[in-house]
């Protein structure tokens, strides 16, 4: 496993995930045959209902694969716009970062009920992590609950735009750093043991705003 947060001259090498070439890998995975006909989908769509985020920032939307299962009102962010437009195809209330934060009706602080970061943080060094979700943590209401996932080894390993290995540690560590609350943490969809095996297993940690306490950043 490769984790390139630390080395410039590896990130400097590593491909990139603003262009139209990422977002049409994106479209070629997620519409392969035999994923629809299996329907690979179904449990995490499920799980990220379970999450039960509410009116939601989906952060790092990329085609709107996690967008789709959260509560109406919720909007994807994303700085692909190429992903973005096929979000708005589907359907899906979905735009670039520029355009979110240009919009007063959406920007609007302590408006949201949740946040979900999947398959966000791996692709970013720890300061921009920070730089880019303290202001979306901003939008969350006091007591608004977060949701952090990122791949195991196997999926880590499965994508040359990911930059960093970002474990339960990690993640724990984002969360504290943006100021929130660490409620849970977990595998899905199976147990830890299945990280190195299996593509898509994931972490999962849970967080919540507090309801008195500022965002440190």
């Amino acid at each position: 496993m490769v984790d390139n947060a630390d080395d410039p001259a590896a990130r400097a090498q590593t491909p990139g995930t603003a262009g139209p070439d990422y977002a049409d890998r994106l479209v070629r995975r997620s519409t392969a045959s035999w994923k629809r006909l299996l329907q690979v989908q179904a449990p995490y769509q499920a799980h990220v209902r379970r999450l039960d985020l509410g009116r939601a920032i989906d952060v790092g939307c990329g085609l709107g694969r996690n967008l789709v299962s959260l509560a109406p009102g919720s909007v994807g962010v994303d700085h692909n716009p190429h992903s973005v437009a096929y979000a708005r195809e589907l359907g899906l209330d979905a735009y670039t970062d520029d355009e979110f934060f240009a919009r007063e009706d959406l920007a609007v602080p302590e408006a949201y009920d949740g946040m979900l970061a999947a398959h966000l943080i791996e692709h970013l060094d720890p300061d921009a992590a920070l730089a880019i979700l303290v202001p979306y943590v901003r939008l969350l209401r006091p007591g608004g609950r977060v949701a952090f996932i990122t791949p195991q080894e196997r999926g880590f390993a499965s994508d040359a735009t990911h930059v960093r290995f970002s474990d339960t540690e990690v993640l724990v560590d984002v969360a504290h750093d943006l100021g929130l609350d660490v409620r849970r943490s977990y595998s899905f969809p199976l147990p830890r043991w299945a990280g190195p095996a299996f593509t898509y297993n994931e972490f999962v940690v849970l967080a919540q705003k507090p309801w008195q306490d500022p965002v440190r950043a």
